[in-house]
């Protein structure tokens, strides 16, 4: 399986919005881990955004899960990118 970098780009203007979605935001995320999908996620301090790790088959198939995050069905996002990740050593290495 490979390794996606999901990059989420936040703005202020849908800042209460994310608040209100954040629960399910996250419980959606949770499950994932739990799935062993999602390595692990978390916002930028800045609140520009964040990052998440997704160990997946391809592509096609993480850029369809993140369809279904709740920050991306409430229009939430400024801009998200998936780009496949190498990780060459440490922790998500293989």
């Amino acid at each position: 399986m490979a390794v996606f970098a999901v990059h989420y780009v936040y703005s202020d203007t849908t800042a209460p919005a994310r608040d209100i979605h954040r629960a399910d935001h996250r419980a959606w995320l949770n499950s994932l881990v739990d799935a062993g999908t999602v390595l692990t996620s978390g916002p930028y301090p800045d609140g520009s955004g964040a990052l998440i790790l997704v160990e997946s088959p391809d592509l096609e198939s993480v850029t369809k899960l993140f369809t279904e995050d709740p920050f991306a069905r409430e229009g939430l996002l400024a801009d998200s990118r998936i780009v496949e990740w190498v990780p060459t050593m440490g922790a998500f290495s293989s």
